[in-house]
């Protein structure tokens, strides 16, 4: 084998995406509030983009003659277009012309909220507290999850505040070694966080946040108590008539107090969550017009931008604007031009995409959702001629206002099941079935998985037993056996 640099010829393939079909793409994902704010950026960013203004009749004064008086002073406020032009944002506080540098600015908005946290350290600060107490007490808080619950072991917790101890021991002065934490101290500062609001925080599981709500409503010589302390397994399972039994009880009487023990809170610690709420503003409507449905879209809050005409003309003066001014100018006019026609065609296919679905779903629109066709990305792609990953872009986290209400484009789309009129049913049309079977079945006799697959088969749609189970699940509806009332 002869070693050394050689020089051969090939033929290959390389697939190059053009950087604007990235930016192209990344349009077409964008849900209307992002956009906006990118659209903000882009005016930013490039002089020959500007805002289509409404409009104004604004009127002169006029001077004793009647003639429209002009300011003197409106030429010599005139700005020096050229350098505007030629900037490329190098100066200090002015904002960089190039898109690559620019950043985008998000104005901060002071929103006061209280975590969970937040909650308890306020409690915790009522309390007379050793230092050696208050650092045991933040090292608890900080091992209780954000549903209130207690997400670590006594050992665990002891050895993480031991740990903080030696540390804190070191930058102490002096050689002698602090006191170690012991488990009993976790133990009465376990029950000092569980007296906190809300009831049944820093709970280890589900039965003893119940007990600590019981034990706040001075309940502990109740049934439910007992129930719950003694029979928690049988509780969750459902046998009342096993407990009935056990506890010398009717068991109609024992259903009654665990329809009791369902009103208690299962994650305390949420109704302290620090989510913050999720405003959607639909980014298409489809609005029934004389028996018809039409579809608009939502963007009068989007900035209308043209190319700015001064910076047209400016740029016509080919004398003035040579070698890498001119190539400046080219490729900000370039893309000026190439942000307006992205931004109409992600308008067009938008609206290209909600019309097929509306004209598949209209049974959907006048009856509800259990007349949902299926559908998936890859038959919209084929009707409309793109790709069915454009497609994906257009439906991801946009929402659609329609007469059956907000509704992402995604819930439009879903798998089928085979009938026997050779047409598909779609999956979330058989799980809103389901869901009406078991809201009108009767109590005292509830429907079987295998029931709910007996009565679709008389409907003419073919379903497994396990899907039915599957849907069921994901619907959070319980088995029969668990669902039967006395």
């Amino acid at each position: 084998m002869k070693t050394g640099l050689h020089q051969h010829a090939a033929l290959r393939q390389d697939l190059r995406i053009n950087p604007r079909l990235y930016q192209a793409m990344d349009l077409l994902y964008m849900p209307l509030l992002d956009l906006q704010q990118h659209l903000k950026q882009e005016l930013l960013g490039n002089p020959f983009l500007e805002l289509i203004e409404p409009e104004e009749d604004t009127e002169l004064p006029l001077t004793q003659d009647g003639v429209e008086e002009k300011k003197e002073t409106e030429n010599n406020d005139e700005p020096n277009w050229e350098d505007i032009l030629l900037d490329d944002g190098s100066d200090q506080g002015t904002p960089p012309r190039d898109l690559s540098e620019a950043r985008e600015y998000i104005e901060p908005v002071p929103v006061e909220t209280k975590d969970l946290s937040h909650h308890l350290r306020d409690q915790m600060r009522l309390l007379e507290l050793t230092p050696r107490q208050q650092l045991l007490a933040e090292e608890f808080i900080g091992n209780i999850a954000e549903d209130g619950y207690l997400g670590a072991s006594l050992e665990e917790i002891v050895r993480g505040a031991n740990q903080l101890l030696e540390e804190y021991a070191v930058e102490a002065e002096g050689d002698e070694k602090p006191q170690l934490f012991a488990l009993a101290e976790a133990e009465e500062m376990l029950r000092i966080i569980q007296k906190l609001d809300p009831p049944g925080v820093g709970a280890r599981d589900l039965r003893e946040c119940l007990l600590l709500q019981l034990e706040a409503r001075n309940e502990t010589g109740t049934l439910a108590y007992r129930l719950v302390k003694e029979a928690f397994d049988d509780l969750k399972a459902h046998r009342w008539s096993d407990l009935g039994k056990r506890f010398g009880l009717d068991a109609a009487e024992v259903q009654r107090v665990a329809d009791e023990l369902a009103r208690l809170d299962p994650k305390p610690g949420l109704q302290y969550s620090a989510a913050s709420d999720a405003y959607i503003i639909p980014d298409l409507v489809v609005e029934k017009i004389d028996g018809k449905y039409h579809v608009f879209l939502n963007d009068g809050g989007l900035p209308r931008l043209r190319i700015s005409k001064t910076y047209q003309e400016i740029a016509r003066d080919k004398k003035k604007f040579q070698g890498e001014n001119k190539d400046f100018i080219n490729q900000r006019l370039n893309s000026a031009h190439w942000m307006i026609q992205a931004i109409e065609q992600r308008r067009q296919t938008m609206l290209k995409v909600m019309n097929f679905i509306v004209d598949r779903q209209r049974e959907f629109f006048e009856k509800g959702v259990e007349y949902l066709k299926p559908l998936t990305l890859r038959e919209v792609a084929d009707v409309i001629n793109m790709h069915e990953s454009t497609v994906s872009r257009v439906t991801n986290e946009k929402y659609v206002q329609t007469p059956r209400g907000l509704l992402p484009l995604k819930f439009f789309f879903s798998s089928g099941l085979s009938t026997t009129t050779g047409e598909d049913a779609s999956a979330r049309s058989i799980k809103a079935q389901i869901q009406k079977m078991v809201d009108d079945e009767d109590p005292k006799n509830p429907l079987t998985d295998q029931q709910i697959v007996e009565m679709f088969a008389q409907r003419g749609v073919k379903i497994a037993r396990r899907t039915v189970a599957k849907y069921r699940d994901q619907l959070g509806i319980l088995p029969a056996r668990m669902r039967k009332r006395l």
